[in-house]
């Protein structure tokens, strides 16, 4: 949350944004990533079956 501090909305997605990029890199598989991205969605929006 510190990294976020004093930017405004749309430098802070910008932020999130070259975040996520970075540390895909560094994951670098794809599989995991793919993973890693469906678990996030999941709690952003669960689906009828993960309820």
């Amino acid at each position: 949350m510190e990294a976020h501090r004093g930017l405004d909305a749309a430098q802070s997605h910008a932020l999130n944004a070259r975040l996520v990029l970075l540390l895909a890199n560094h994951v670098g598989s794809a599989t995991v990533l793919r993973e890693a991205l469906q678990v996030a969605r999941d709690v952003a929006a669960p689906t009828e079956t993960a309820r």
